[in-house]
């Protein structure tokens, strides 16, 4: 319990602390911008810190539902190759996704769409790079999957209002949150040896 107590609330304030940062770097470049109608800046600050808080629930939720789902499936799909080819499928499916089926009308250019799947497959990758140091070459594709796949299933309520302040101020605290989260995982458990 207290392993997983310290989990939560470090991953609670990462996630409180750079919505905080990016909503204040957001405000600050629109003058215009503010959250849920708030003009006064407490009250903008205290909404900002709570947004945080609650996408960070909101990727530790991602993160256990994803552990016990490799749980299973490594119980079910007995071939480590399988499974890893399965997750590397299902990261090039997410992120061809990610530009398609957000670009349904005529609004927008195609790479302003591909501009945020490019950033958060080069995020994966050096997360996943730094996982490998931490623990073994094994940890490369379920960090992957998990910092792209996961992230992206997570990210669909600001991906919905597709407007890039949105998408800004969800994404930076849930992919701090997911980082955190992977990178720390083997510090909590007491072990270099596990594959995430």
């Amino acid at each position: 319990m207290r392993k997983w107590f310290y989990l939560f609330w470090t991953t609670l304030l990462i996630g409180a602390f750079s919505a905080l940062v990016t909503g204040i770097t957001l405000q600050s470049n629109d003058q215009q911008f503010s959250f849920l109608g708030g003009s006064a800046i407490g009250y903008n600050v205290l909404i900002m810190l709570l947004g945080g808080a609650t996408i960070s629930v909101l990727s530790q939720m991602g993160f256990f539902a994803y552990l016990i789902i490799r749980f299973i499936a490594m119980g079910i799909i007995r071939s480590k190759w399988i499974w890893d080819m399965l997750q590397v499928i299902l990261v090039a499916v997410a992120m061809f996704d990610l530009v398609y089926l957000r670009q349904s009308d005529e609004s927008g250019t195609w790479f302003s769409y591909m501009l945020l799947p490019f950033l958060m497959l080069v995020l994966a990758i050096l997360v996943s790079l730094w996982k490998v140091k931490l623990t073994n070459k094994n940890g490369f594709i379920p960090t992957l999957f998990f910092m792209t796949v996961v992230t992206a299933i997570e990210a669909v309520p600001a991906l919905r209002l597709d407007t890039a302040a949105s998408t800004v101020f969800m994404m930076v605290p849930l992919l701090a949150s997911n980082t955190w989260q992977i990178l720390i995982l083997s510090k909590v458990l007491n072990t270099n040896k596990e594959p995430l």
